[in-house]
């Protein structure tokens, strides 16, 4: 299993895309002082509420406190875009539950999990100090934490940064050109001055594409083929339409 996990992040090529479009000079943040990964403690109430220096909310949860204190790293190290980047990859890496159940059991051991870890950093794929925060999360037996993680980081990171998500699924990968577009648009409706695009693959849609935005994908544009054709089922009372592929 280690194996797979570990071919699962060099060989196969990531299929979420990012695209940033960006409408003002990028906002110059920085958090006093340094956190040191190895010696992360969750202190407390887990679920106490607290602010950092750029007033962003750091601790509603176990996950949105290892989150904040990613983000702390990264912005102190003036790694943020490049950290974001990592957790894509890493969302892409624990997708496949082959991987998620092998860092997760109890069967394997601490240094065996280490290793891998070790190994995926050796292989330049991720940041070091990306893969120390996987350690500190083995260690901590919270590693099945790590897709909330990555949502909540991935909140901290719009806050600090000003950015819209904006979710695109189709069926095929779109051009660059017409993600740029959607951004741009994402843009004008939400006021945003960064918008970042993640790609999503769906068959299900048939043809064309959704764009999912606002606070937790609230706001959708559905222009799939899959909406036209439940729009006719509907109008027609003819319940729904199946396609013989």
């Amino acid at each position: 299993m280690a194996a797979t996990a570990a071919a699962a992040l060099q060989q196969t090529p990531i299929t979420f895309q990012s695209l940033r479009v960006t409408s003002v000079k990028p906002v110059t943040l920085s958090f006093s002082g340094g956190l040191r990964l190895r010696s992360l403690k969750l202190a407390g109430n887990p679920r106490r509420r607290c602010r950092n220096n750029g007033g962003v909310r750091m601790a509603d949860s176990a996950a949105g406190s290892y989150a904040a204190a990613l983000a702390e790293v990264a912005v102190a190290n003036g790694t943020l875009e490049a950290t974001v980047k990592d957790l894509d990859s890493l969302e892409k890496l624990f997708s496949d539950a082959t991987t998620l159940n092998y860092f997760v059991s109890p069967v394997v051991s601490l240094e065996q999990k280490r290793e891998l870890v070790d190994a995926i950093t050796k292989s330049g794929k991720l940041q070091t100090h990306v893969c120390n925060f996987l350690n500190v999360l083995i260690e901590s037996k919270r590693i099945d934490l790590i897709k909330d993680i990555i949502n909540e980081f991935e909140l901290v990171y719009n806050k600090l940064t000003e950015t819209e998500l904006a979710v695109v699924s189709s069926v095929v990968p779109l051009e660059e050109q017409h993600l740029a577009q959607i951004a741009k648009q994402v843009q004008k409706l939400t006021g945003a001055k960064n918008v970042r695009v993640k790609t999503v693959i769906d068959e299900s849609l048939v043809a064309g594409f959704t764009i999912r935005y606002g606070s937790s994908g609230s706001k959708l544009i559905d222009m799939s083929v899959k909406k036209q054709l439940e729009e006719i089922a509907t109008q027609l009372e003819i319940g729904d339409i199946s396609l013989a592929v």
